[in-house]
């Protein structure tokens, strides 16, 4: 499994266009994507269960990536967050 945080900077949190942005990433990959938010965590391959963590701008989040393509995943997850969020 790898994992990375980010910082949440959208002063919109992670709102529907960036979770959809995410959620249709994250369906080209074989592997277990979950977002973790304090407690609580989600498949991020359901934009419902992504957006009802309701993630607010400065928090944190954990990207959990776990089977065979997770080096490309976290890769291209890594680059896609930032890419919508800075």
């Amino acid at each position: 499994m790898k994992e990375f945080s980010y910082t949440i900077t959208d002063e919109y949190g992670l709102h529907a266009r960036p979770a959809g942005l995410l959620v249709k990433e994250v369906k080209q990959f074989q592997s277990d994507c979950t977002i973790v938010r304090g407690g609580a965590s989600a498949n991020m391959k359901g934009l419902m269960r992504v957006m009802a963590l309701g993630v607010k701008k400065g928090e944190t989040v954990t990207i959990q990536v776990d089977g065979p393509d997770e080096d490309a995943a976290i890769a291209a997850l890594n680059g896609d967050i930032k890419l919508h969020f800075d």
